[in-house]
């Protein structure tokens, strides 16, 4: 292949090749022949080629930029480039989400999404065990469900779509889903007390390069705009769901995240709708903030409804890696919760929770 390429090139300049040769210094002339016939694309005169992705081979960290000198005997498109100008380093945010044309991986590449884990250890100070909302009524349960049950959360999602309507805009879809197994209740089979099911459209802006560093360092990394639909698939009186839009915008500073989200409901007929009063349970903006700076990750959510703060629900989120010299791979994983909806089925039933576990993967 690289061959074709450079027989390519060859065909179309065959006086090139001659020129080079005719340099003196070896530096520039080697210089010549690699902008000929280095692999890659052949670029038409005038455009500049792209800077590499990572720093050269054999940089020291913290060093200064050396500035490129103009090598002899090239046009002014093949010569190399000031590192001055190479992008600035990526942020959390920005390879989570690519917004950057350095972390564009193209679509339908499958990444997760939210914290994909499974704790073993989760146990409720209260366990609903009579579900209700005013359009179901109530819901007594056959069975004797215990505090003592296994959370489990799976959460995927992947790109669609890659400069939808913006240059740099892009549409994803993911997936979330989040179950409640009474594993350890064996007198009464162990069942899923519970699963919910989140499919989404999440249209994602990048903004850095569009506004001001904030004071602090700050940057407004993005801003989503999403179409959400949450079930649990239930039927009868266990059946809860409901259909949303928000907005949703983050920024970052160092490894500190902070976020806010504002959603609206979609109306639904009387006869359909599982929970009319969920909003007033959940709320209608959530607030998060994220540390990574070190082996230990922490978040913190909450939820509540505006311009009254009521009600609604907060959550803590702890991660550590079981190896150290593995952050990637297994990670302890801590969860507090306290407030309604920590499940669909009981988003008008507060309570609070503790569980332990870990992290299932990351990628």
């Amino acid at each position: 292949m690289l061959a074709l390429q450079a027989c390519a090139v060859w065909a179309r300049e065959p006086g090139e090749a001659s020129r080079c040769a005719r340099l003196p210094d070896d530096a520039a002339r080697l210089a010549c022949y690699d902008g000929l016939f280095r692999p890659g694309p052949v670029l038409p005169p005038g455009v500049v080629p792209p800077a590499p992705d990572g720093p050269a081979e054999g940089a020291r960290a913290g060093a200064e930029p050396e500035r490129a000198e103009a090598l002899p005997g090239l046009p002014p498109e093949r010569q190399p480039l000031d590192p001055a100008q190479a992008p600035p380093a990526a942020t959390l945010l920005d390879k989570a989400w690519e917004l950057t044309p350095e972390e564009k991986r193209g679509t339908f590449a499958v990444k997760t999404y939210l914290p994909n884990f499974v704790l073993p250890a989760h146990v409720s100070t209260e366990i609903n065990r009579t579900p209700s909302s005013p359009t179901r009524g109530p819901a007594p349960s056959r069975i004797t469900y215990k505090p003592l049950e296994v959370k489990v959360q799976v959460s995927l999602r992947a790109k669609v779509a890659e400069g939808l309507l913006l240059r740099d805009a892009d549409l994803w879809f993911a997936y979330t889903q989040r179950s409640m197994w009474q594993l350890w209740n064996t007198r009464e089979s162990a069942p899923f007390r519970n699963t919910d099911h989140e499919p989404e459209m999440i249209y994602v802006v990048p903004m850095a390069r569009h506004t001001p560093t904030l004071p602090g360092g700050w940057r407004w990394r993005m801003l989503q705009l999403g179409l959400q639909h949450q079930s649990n698939g239930q039927s009868d009186a266990l059946s809860r769901s409901w259909n949303r839009v928000y907005a949703h915008a983050a920024l970052d500073s160092g490894p500190l995240a902070v976020s806010l989200r504002l959603h609206r409901r979609l109306r639904e007929s009387t006869r359909n709708d599982d929970n009319p009063d969920i909003q007033h349970y959940l709320g209608n903006a959530e607030f998060g903030a994220a540390w990574v700076g070190g082996p230990s990750t922490v978040s913190l959510t909450w939820r509540t409804r505006l311009p009254e703060p009521r009600r609604g629900a907060w959550q803590l989120d702890w991660t550590y890696p079981v190896h150290r010299d593995r952050p990637a791979g297994l990670r302890w994983y801590v969860q507090l919760f306290s407030g309604h909806g920590e499940t669909l089925l009981d988003y008008n039933h507060r309570h609070d929770s503790l569980g332990v576990g870990l992290s299932l993967f990351q990628f």
